[in-house]
């Protein structure tokens, strides 16, 4: 099977690899990761991008939906939203905690809390995955 293929959450997408996460913890009840906030991440104002951002937890959102999904389905992202609190500096880690909301039959939806080193609350995204059964087109 294809790295794109695999539906093991523990194998992350190359966009993640692209991106820079390391992934630290995978369960079904929680998926945590690290993100080093280097140059090629930064906006204008010199500090992690909000597209980073959200790109970053939306990863994390499909890796903890996969790792809850049953045999054979598959999943993705039909809604998000992310309140900014906090900008995380170059040179700065971000780190993530994604934790279930909601885990149902046809939908599953994740809150992922991204804090930088300081402990700060930086943003929180809520994000919504479709379950899609075996066997679907």
């Amino acid at each position: 099977m294809s790295r794109t293929m695999d539906r093991d959450a523990d194998v992350q997408p190359p966009f993640a690899e692209l991106m820079g996460m390391k992934i630290t913890h995978v369960s079904r009840d929680k998926v945590v990761a690290e993100l080093f906030v280097r140059d090629e991440l930064e906006n204008r104002m010199g500090v992690l991008h909000g597209g980073a951002i959200m790109a970053f937890a939306d990863n994390l959102g499909g890796t903890a939906t996969i790792a809850n999904l049953p045999k054979g389905a598959r999943t993705a992202t039909i809604e998000s939203k992310t309140n900014f609190f906090a900008p995380i500096p170059i040179g700065d880690t971000a780190r993530a905690e994604c934790t279930p909301l909601h885990r149902g039959r046809t939908t599953m939806v994740w809150q992922t809390r991204i804090t930088r080193n300081d402990g700060r609350l930086c943003a929180i995204v809520t994000q919504t995955q479709i379950v899609i059964p075996a066997g679907s087109a």
